[in-house]
């Protein structure tokens, strides 16, 4: 059976996540990474903010999305395994492809309302573990306006969330010795936080406001240029956020 695997339960279809079955495959893995991608197809510099990364429990990594390997490097350069979500097209592209499907990365079907990530990615959590989620959910060099699937995920499931702070990661995978002779990749951990109750279950203006809220905590750790449509922290607003 599959570590992701769908059990019909009374009829009904649902999602059993398997955390004892991934780990020693995700830890080989992370060991290509820093062996094998950090010395030929990407350059790291450094991580700041580990006094923020939990060390053990649920959690929410909330991230900008820059490059493609983003959630690559997050991921191979923290202490615990983290379970990224992903648009389920990374699943089928060339050679690449093969790295979501032996993670097991929580597939997301774009431009709709993914009600089986959504599952998964709860099962994920109540097993103790940490999701790393894009709320933009594309790419870019600036914020975009951030999808409410982080704060329904976070009002659910009541883990915290730890916003990441992502630069020097685009060109990159690369070998062009141009790219490596420019600054590496940075990661940056802000103060983890947690939303305040506003209901049993957000509503859609709710959950619109907690995004925003959260999208301008990450914002304040970018640089201005990166800021896209959370440019203007005057706007900001706490009221739906709980720093801890």
């Amino acid at each position: 059976m599959s570590a992701l695997a769908e059990r019909g339960v009374g009829g009904k279809k649902s999602w059993v996540y398997d955390h004892k079955r991934l780990e020693r495959r995700r830890w080989i893995l992370r060991w290509l990474i820093d062996k094998v991608a950090f010395r030929i197809l990407a350059k790291f510099e450094r991580v700041e903010g580990l006094e923020n990364f939990p060390q053990k429990g649920p959690a929410i990594l909330m991230i900008n999305h820059i490059a493609f390997i983003d959630p690559i490097v997050v991921l191979a350069c923290l202490p615990r395994n983290i379970v990224p979500m992903a648009k389920v097209e990374v699943y089928r592209i060339p050679v690449w492809g093969i790295f979501p499907w032996i993670w097991h990365v929580i597939p997301v079907r774009r431009g709709e309302v993914d009600r089986r990530a959504l599952r998964m990615a709860l099962q994920v959590l109540s097993a103790g573990e940490v999701i790393l989620v894009a709320p933009e959910g594309t790419r870019g060099p600036c914020l975009k306006r951030g999808k409410v699937g982080v704060a329904y995920i976070a009002s659910r499931s009541g883990a915290p969330v730890i916003p990441v702070a992502v630069e020097g990661t685009k060109g990159f995978p690369s070998l062009k010795p141009a790219r490596w002779r420019q600054p590496g990749a940075v990661i940056r951990l802000g103060k983890p936080f947690r939303f305040r109750s506003v209901s049993d279950r957000p509503k859609r203006d709710e959950l619109r406001k907690m995004t925003d809220e959260a999208m301008y905590v990450l914002a304040g750790m970018l640089p201005e240029a990166r800021r896209g449509e959370y440019a203007d922290l005057s706007k900001a607003t706490t009221e739906t956020i709980e720093l801890l």
